[in-house]
């Protein structure tokens, strides 16, 4: 399997989890699912570490070096699959979190489009809805 069709795959197998995080977070099959795909983007992304040890160029001590890393399509594969799984984990947290809260799982939809299209953004505006409506967790 080339690099283009695991990345398609790995975009697709995020997509049902997100929609269930957003419309039925509540469901007791959205944490066995979510939990499910990331383990499986994990073991598609241990495989392809190997690719930044034999890499001649680039490194992660300055922007430069990562640049060069990135120019490598299989480097730049491996970190978006790193983007899907951290990002659907912050996602699958703050669905988790906002029930526990009761917060409206219409206010978190907004939050958790913005942590699927935009990471740290949407974690940080849970934050702030988390502080304005969060109920106490017991």
């Amino acid at each position: 399997m080339n690099t283009a069709q695991l990345f398609q795959i790995c975009n697709l197998i995020v997509m049902p989890c997100w929609l269930a995080l957003i419309f039925i977070p509540e469901n007791p099959w959205v944490k066995k699912i979510v939990v499910g795909v990331v383990i499986t983007l994990a073991l598609v992304y241990i495989p392809h570490l190997a690719n930044f040890f034999t890499m001649e160029e680039g490194g992660f001590g300055s922007l430069e070096e990562v640049m060069i890393l990135f120019k490598d399509e299989k480097a730049v594969l491996s970190g978006w699959i790193h983007y899907l799984a951290f990002d659907l984990l912050v996602g699958f947290w703050i669905a988790t979190t906002a029930a526990k809260k009761g917060i409206s799982k219409f206010l978190v939809a907004p939050c958790l489009l913005c942590t699927f299209m935009l990471g740290p953004t949407g974690f940080f505006l849970f934050m702030i809805l988390s502080f304005f409506y969060g109920k106490k967790e017991e």
